[in-house]
């Protein structure tokens, strides 16, 4: 299923296989963020100051992104990951579950570098470019500082050289980040009424989640689901109440 002829021979293959992946990967940022003003704003976008300081950071982003994947590319050719092409060789249903293990272990992942990188000594090189936008945007996403790219990427090469994963696991689990990721920078004014904010949010981070991490910034650490801030004690006090006012005010009635 995969070629392993994909990283071409010297310098001028290199070069152009890097172009590539970074065409690539660019035009799957540009491509999740545009079908979310047109799929869930539904009207034009015109940027401002911090959303060309966002669309910056995650271009540069996007080359890092590019470099470690011809690492795992180039750590494939070399059959030293343990990606695999044939289903049978653990099953259909290992696909899918080995897609929920990635996200669990992102998760994990995720939260333990956020609150890292909140901690003083450590924010302002690390994740300072992520939150100077005072109202984050889709275009937000991806926009960290080198160093946290860094870490981002280096936890998937880490799990195909640990983990037996198929192509389509892989492209699962980047396919889903890169959306999760979008969405939840969306701000809260720019979504419909009709979005399900309080069945969502409750176990599973969405924009109303994410949002509160924007505002207080030692709050909501997690990516995809809820359960680390609740265990750790990063939920905000307030939050499931603001999720499900509709319920707060039968109780009173």
């Amino acid at each position: 299923m995969l070629d392993r002829s994909f990283l071409t021979e010297g310098v001028n293959g290199l070069v152009v296989d890097s172009i590539g992946l970074l065409v690539m990967i660019t035009l799957r940022y540009l491509i999740a963020v545009s079908l979310a003003f047109v799929l869930i704003r539904r009207q034009p976008y015109p940027l401002d100051n911090e959303d060309w300081h966002d669309l910056r950071l995650s271009v540069g982003s996007t080359v890092i992104f590019t470099a470690i994947s011809l690492i795992a590319i180039k750590l494939y050719v070399d059959g030293h990951t343990r990606i695999y092409e044939q289903p049978s060789t653990y099953g259909w249903w290992y696909i899918g579950a080995s897609y929920l293990i990635v996200l669990l272990l992102q998760d994990s992942y995720f939260y333990c570098s956020h609150r890292l990188f909140h901690l003083p000594q450590f924010y302002q090189l690390t994740h300072r470019g992520h939150h100077r936008s005072r109202q984050p945007s889709a275009w937000t996403s991806f926009a960290f500082d080198p160093i946290e790219s860094l870490a981002h990427a280096s936890f998937l090469l880490g799990v195909v050289l640990v983990i037996p994963l198929h192509p389509v696991t892989i492209l699962a689990v980047l396919t889903t980040m890169t959306v999760w990721a979008v969405v939840n920078h969306l701000g809260l004014a720019e979504l419909p009424g009709h979005f399900p904010h309080h069945w969502l949010g409750r176990w599973v981070i969405g924009p109303a989640h994410h949002s509160v991490h924007h505002t207080h910034q030692d709050k909501h650490y997690g990516l995809y689901f809820t359960f680390w801030d609740k265990l750790m004690g990063t939920e905000d006090d307030g939050y499931n109440e603001r999720l499900c006012p509709h319920r707060q005010a039968k109780t009173i009635s």
